[in-house]
């Protein structure tokens, strides 16, 4: 079972996160993008596959800008409810407050339907993803692709050149509203809304 480091990370008797339990079968494959405040502040990109959230912490967060690279950590499986979860997590693993950034649907980038997930799969076994995101910020193709010889779990997440594609600088933070529990956490304890950076991530990757 996939979700074996996700409950053994995790006390049900004290965090508000959803158990270990794996989703029934669904046409339609659900992403979401979680915005964590732990010790640092970054984001988790996870998308539906297996039943599970297949999981990246990703330090700066999603662009919509093909020019950004952006590093992304692959971490332990997380429950298919996870996608739902919002709120605090008490003292221990991941600490912290958790936002919904973004969701929606995904599927693959040729295929749709049970085709489109075995597809995902393969793509996954491979290290290389290739998907269209149908969320309210992140829109359009993108990839995921694995890097060879270095982090173990380090991946890039880039997006592709189509419609939905910007050239300006895209900044993550800029899309949050000021009013989310983070920001109003931040602006309370007089802490800066700046990202973690690269030298972080192996903490980041802890959610």
């Amino acid at each position: 079972m996939s979700l074996v480091k996700y409950a053994a990370k995790r006390n049900f008797k004290v965090t508000p996160e959803p158990t270990a339990v794996l989703k029934k079968d669904s046409a339609k494959l659900s992403f979401v993008v979680q915005r964590h405040k732990a010790s640092h502040l970054h984001y988790d990109f996870r998308l539906e596959m297996d039943g599970v959230l297949k999981s990246w912490a990703v330090p700066k967060g999603p662009s919509m800008n093909p020019g950004d690279k952006r590093l992304a950590m692959m971490v332990e499986d997380h429950p298919y409810s996870y996608k739902d979860f919002n709120g605090v997590i008490p003292a221990g693993y991941g600490a912290g407050i958790v936002e919904i950034w973004d969701d929606g649907k995904y599927t693959d980038i040729n295929s749709s339907g049970k085709d489109a997930e075995k597809k995902l799969k393969a793509g996954l076994k491979s290290g290389s993803l290739k998907f269209i995101l149908y969320g309210k910020k992140l829109k359009g193709e993108f990839a995921l692709v694995k890097l060879k010889g270095k982090q173990e779990n380090a991946w890039l997440l880039i997006k592709h050149k189509d419609e939905y594609a910007v050239s300006k600088a895209y900044d993550s933070e800029k899309e949050t509203a000021k009013t989310s529990p983070i920001n109003k956490w931040l602006a309370a304890n007089k802490q800066p809304e700046k990202k973690n950076s690269t030298r972080q991530v192996k903490s980041a990757g802890k959610n």
